[in-house]
């Protein structure tokens, strides 16, 4: 990455830009100067940012962004990619030619990289807080409580990352041996779904969308049994289950400060929008791919207990979950718990 130039002549009326090639990093932005009896004042015209976003609900807070960006109404221009899963996103953060400038990723992925990278890659912003659920199907009402778990199969997915860690931790702390009292299969959303459908599989963990389409689909013989954020926060330990995290290189937080600035701004908008506004951001959540449906991503919008955190405001929320991946198994944070240069504090 480049660090962004700005030329200023005062014998110019109008305004000027320069653009740097941006073959590893943003693109400079162009800026404005006027001619006055006072100091000459930059004003920040934004620059091109390479952002990747998970589809699912990760990436559903970014929707009004994004689009706003294909419509030239955000600051930044985003070129932006939306991933199916974390290696993708992985991949193209720790490039040698860094492939994208800002992430949306799974949280523990979050201090995975930062561990790894030895702090090349931070965390910006916290998302998405808890959106698992335990759902059961075949018409059953016999799952209320985690302790009813006890004897179950339950279909999960993402094996190694988030969902099992937090499932596991609840079965643990409400009694159940994750190894013993309950069995544990692994499988991708979309047969999950199926067979909780059509009445093959009775119990299963998914995450919204993917649960909230597969109760609309059943026509009432899967329900939603237990929300695991409001289980999680049963346990009043402290800690809050914080499930996404944007994430940016190290050397665009250094070098491209307004850009980054710009971008928090406009996310933290995205979010609010599309809270307050599900109908029609579940349009543009479809419409980007994100989710496989207008109507399941407006379901799903108030179930995805959508957040902004930054600044100051990362460490308090989300230390406490990390202690608890670290405790459950370590190299889910990435072999040690992050110290406290993980957040960017402007």
């Amino acid at each position: 990455m480049k660090k962004m130039k700005t030329l200023l002549a005062a014998v110019l009326a109008g305004a000027l830009s320069l653009s740097l090639a941006a073959c590893s990093g943003p693109k400079a932005a162009e800026t404005t100067t006027q001619p006055t009896d006072q100091p000459t004042q930059e004003v920040f015209q934004g620059e091109d940012v390479r952002l990747a976003v998970l589809s699912g609900p990760t990436g559903i807070g970014a929707a009004k962004l994004l689009s706003g960006s294909d419509n030239g109404d955000t600051v930044n221009h985003y070129t932006y990619t939306v991933a199916s899963d974390n290696n993708e996103v992985v991949a193209g953060l720790t490039a040698a030619d860094g492939e994208y400038d800002i992430a949306m990723v799974a949280s523990n992925v979050a201090a995975n990289l930062y561990n790894k990278t030895e702090g090349d890659v931070k965390i910006l912003a916290l998302g998405t807080q808890g959106v698992l659920h335990i759902l059961e199907g075949s018409n059953g009402t016999a799952i209320q409580s985690m302790k009813d778990l006890k004897g179950k199969t339950i279909y999960a997915t993402v094996q190694g990352a988030n969902p099992e860690y937090i499932l596991r931790h609840l079965l643990t702390e409400n009694g159940l041996d994750p190894d013993k009292d309950v069995e544990i299969v692994f499988a991708d959303a979309t047969e999950i779904s199926a067979k909780l459908i059509s009445g093959e599989i009775e119990t299963a963990m998914l995450p919204v969308p993917a649960a909230t389409a597969a109760i609309a689909q059943s026509k009432g013989s899967v329900r939603d049994a237990i929300d695991l954020t409001t289980a999680w926060n049963d346990l009043d330990n402290g800690s809050q289950l914080i499930m996404s995290a944007v994430v940016a290189r190290a050397d665009v937080l250094a070098e491209h400060p307004p850009a980054v600035d710009a971008f928090l701004e406009e996310y933290e908008a995205s979010v609010t929008y599309v809270k307050e506004n599900p109908e029609e951001a579940g349009q543009l959540v479809a419409d980007l791919g994100i989710a496989p449906s207008a109507a399941i991503a407006q379901k799903a919008i108030p179930q995805c207990n959508l957040v902004f955190l930054s600044g100051e405001d990362m460490k308090p929320a989300i230390s406490g979950y990390y202690e608890v991946l670290y405790s459950i198994d370590p190299t889910a944070v990435g072999g040690k718990l992050p110290d406290d240069d993980i957040y960017y504090v402007p």
